[in-house]
């Protein structure tokens, strides 16, 4: 058995469901020849996905959240002849007084307190007295019609049909040594914690690697590998820079900020 399925075999139920949707999408695409598209899916279950999709060795797919960088996903599997990847994602701007303070949270609950899954929602990019939301197609024309304040603050919002959002990702960038690209100690070293306290965190399935769940500690990072550590934050492993004299490897970290 691959490391690949021993993995599938430790999913949680949910994880489970997506699995096996990934796959109908990929059976449905290849039987019929017509495109399927999932719901809006985090980082972890585009992910899971993709590792899926790589595993059938399927490469008739693509990954859009409604702009560059955007951190919610809808995947879309398309046949070979397909040659324009349309998705079903509409992009809704609301436009307010700058003096009025709304957060994420704030037009996330109004959307779901009108029944709308999570999962029909993408990102919310909120700035002053605009935000732009990203929303599944057939959840469109309701919020156009319904919404006309978020909280206490009227709103108005309209149809973007090419919004022009550049969402840059800010980062607190770290630079040291670490004796081994090992987890424990890359993670230690991100984290500013002991390299003991580091590994209990990684044995109690606190550290994720690449949206993944690692639990062991001689787990070797790569360069852009994207890791998590349960209540320290997100980080990347942005680059190795070579070795010291102590044969020591020379590393940058960001985290996310």
């Amino acid at each position: 058995m691959s490391a690949l399925n021993e993995y599938f075999l430790r999913l949680s139920e949910e994880d489970r469901i997506l699995v096996s949707h990934t796959t109908d999408m990929m059976n449905i695409c290849e039987k019929s020849y017509s495109e399927r598209f999932s719901n809006f899916l985090d980082e972890r279950q585009a992910a899971l996905t993709q590792a899926v999709l790589k595993e059938r060795g399927f490469v008739g797919y693509s990954f859009y959240g409604g702009y560059e960088n955007a951190s919610r996903k809808v995947l879309g599997v398309f046949p070979e002849y397909c040659e324009e990847r349309k998705f079903p994602i509409s992009a809704l701007t609301f436009k307010y007084r700058e003096n009025d303070k709304l957060s994420h949270r704030d037009f996330l609950g109004v959307f779901m307190s009108r029944q709308i899954k999570r999962e029909m929602i993408g990102d919310i990019v909120v700035g002053k007295g605009t935000a732009t939301a990203f929303v599944y197609d057939t959840v469109k024309d309701m919020l156009l019609s319904e919404i006309t304040k978020i909280g206490s603050v009227g709103v108005k919002v309209e149809e973007d049909n090419n919004p022009n959002l550049k969402v840059e990702q800010a980062f607190i960038e770290k630079n040291g040594s670490v004796s081994s690209l090992r987890l424990d100690s890359v993670l230690a070293f991100a984290a500013g914690i002991s390299r003991g306290k580091a590994a209990d965190i990684i044995k109690g399935g606190g550290a994720n690697v690449n949206y993944c769940t690692v639990e062991s500690v001689s787990y070797c990072l790569e360069s852009g590998n994207i890791f998590s550590v349960r209540g320290f934050g997100k980080f990347i492993l942005f680059s190795v820079n070579g070795k010291t004299k102590k044969d020591r490897f020379h590393i940058t970290v960001k985290k996310f900020i």
